[in-house]
């Protein structure tokens, strides 16, 4: 439960406890640790695949330097995860070290509740200077300062590539001219690093929009990979021969028949047809892998730019950077796009922690970790110890190379059914180092279950598999006790904003 030093900051959230923000902020405490308080910096990108660096090899003309030196030299954290792929509840984790249904930002509209406490608020009644630059993207159209956040500058919803509205500390600023957003929050940063206290320790969210549909590039870099062989999803051929709906399966569903290794759900086939779906030309195909590489390549060289400043500065070897995607995103793997399934390609996230006053070159990170150590794991960083209702851990000793006795050796995963995108059911699951186990609720379709030792690409549902009947089972029990007992068996129904132009929907009732 909840240590002493927050016990009158407490809400009850089923069996959890989570820290009350502003009203009670003024009142914050945590526990100072012996450490040495550390400037931190954490970039946050959008929708960037774990697998597309130029270092991994799976893009092999892939450009990204700057984020290739922050994993060579400092530690990549090779089995990073969300812990539900979407921007907005993925962030509120990120923020609170809470599960979804905790913090309830269950969907990219549900406001925040006022009374979560974010670990920046922590760090400012340890002393530190905070900083916030760029997406925020809770509430859906919010932009306005946040609490525990000095300085603020963001913009509504997915904001703009290009002339962007900022909202700077309660003031609205427009730019024009082809201003770049991701160059100009990148010069914003590196301008509030320059004019900050230079005796306070600092904290600095730089949260970008990129890779964000519609990627758009910088204009120097708009079609560098125009010429480039675009690889295909290995699993996209399997998907697109089983998109015909078979009537049978219903009857052996109902039968509960097994009826072979290879089963697709049924919702999966459909959404391959969807706006979420891989079901596009080879032309449309080509050209959104191509200009999403040229808008990753673009945020890795702004990224380029605060290295060079840090090493200028003298500020390189003591800060920690700290960089993460939201949610990863398909490539037409299970003949799908955009995220929010369970599928590796959309719940891995890359993640790599650099300090080389702490942190050796090449280090790598075998063990889960998630969005949810984020808020943990920096509070280590400034010598803080997190409050005990996250659920989160610190991942600062993995990363220092310590060792660390006792580690999860499983995550849970939770989406939830969004009235706007209907396209993809509320998905349960557990994933441990070898299974998957994935529950699509409330919809007559197979539930599914993958070796990823023997089928890292999720290509066989071992789902009705009498070999694997036991290992389903056992997942399933522990899947659902961790709802009941963490109180995700009584998340609300949210029925969504009114009618927006532009949205996508199954039928036209409000």
């Amino acid at each position: 439960m909840i240590s002493k030093s927050c016990s009158g900051l407490v809400l009850a959230a089923s069996a959890i406890g989570f820290g009350v923000g502003s009203a009670a902020a003024s009142n914050l405490k945590l526990k100072r640790t012996q450490q040495k308080p550390r400037n931190v910096i954490y970039i946050l990108s959008d929708d960037h695949r774990y697998d597309f660096f130029g270092f991994t090899g799976k893009v092999p003309w892939l450009k990204t330097p700057n984020l290739d030196k922050l994993a060579l030299e400092g530690a990549h954290l090779q089995n990073a995860f969300c812990t539900t792929s979407l921007s907005s509840p993925s962030r509120a984790s990120i923020l609170t070290g809470l599960y979804a249904h905790q913090h309830e930002v269950v969907d990219n509209y549900e406001p925040v509740n006022p009374n979560l406490t974010f670990f920046p608020q922590y760090l400012q009644k340890a002393g530190y200077q905070t900083a916030f630059f760029g997406k925020w993207h809770m509430g859906h159209d919010v932009d306005a300062p946040q609490r525990g956040f000095t300085h603020w500058e963001s913009f509504r919803g997915q904001g703009e590539y290009f002339n962007p509205v900022l909202n700077i500390n309660g003031k609205e600023v427009n730019y024009s001219d082809s201003t770049y957003v991701t160059d100009l929050l990148t010069d914003h940063a590196i301008g509030w690093l320059k004019a900050r206290k230079q005796q306070q320790p600092f904290f600095m969210y730089l949260s970008h929009k990129a890779v964000h549909h519609e990627w758009k590039a910088s204009l120097k870099n708009r079609g560098m990979y125009k010429n480039e062989v675009v690889p295909e999803a290995i699993t996209m051929l399997q998907y697109v021969s089983e998109t015909t709906l078979d009537p049978k399966r219903h009857e052996q569903k109902s039968a509960n028949a097994y009826y072979g290794a290879n089963v697709t759900p049924d919702w999966v086939k459909s959404r391959a047809y969807s706006w979420h779906g891989a079901m596009l030309s080879r032309t449309e195909y080509e050209d959104i892998f191509r200009r999403y590489c040229e808008t990753l390549t673009s945020m890795d060289e702004a990224i380029g730019r605060l290295l060079t400043y840090l090493k200028e500065s003298g500020l390189d070897k003591e800060t920690v950077i700290v960089y993460m995607g939201d949610n990863g995103h398909s490539m037409g793997e299970h003949g799908l796009m955009d995220k929010r399934h369970f599928y590796e390609e959309s719940t891995r996230v890359p993640m790599i922690a650099y300090c080389p006053a702490l942190i050796k070159p090449a280090t790598k990170v075998e063990k889960m970790v998630l969005n949810v150590d984020i808020a943990p794991t920096i509070l280590d960083f400034a010598g803080l110890e997190k409050p005990a209702y996250m659920v989160g851990s610190s991942f600062a000793n993995l990363v220092e190379g310590k060792t660390v006795p006792q580690w999860r050796d499983k995550f849970f995963y939770e989406y939830y059914w969004e009235f706007q995108y209907p396209n993809t059911p509320t998905i349960f699951g557990v994933r441990t180092d070898r299974y998957k186990y994935i529950f699509n609720q409330g919809v007559w379709d197979a539930n599914e279950l993958y070796d990823l030792k023997n089928d890292p690409l999720e290509a066989h549902n071992l789902i009705f598999d009498k070999k694997y009947e036991s290992i389903g089972i056992s997942l399933k029990n522990e899947l659902f006790n961790w709802l009941k007992t963490t109180g995700g068996d009584k998340i609300p129904m949210r029925k969504g904003p009114e009618k927006r132009s532009g949205e996508h929907r199954s039928n036209g009732m409000y």
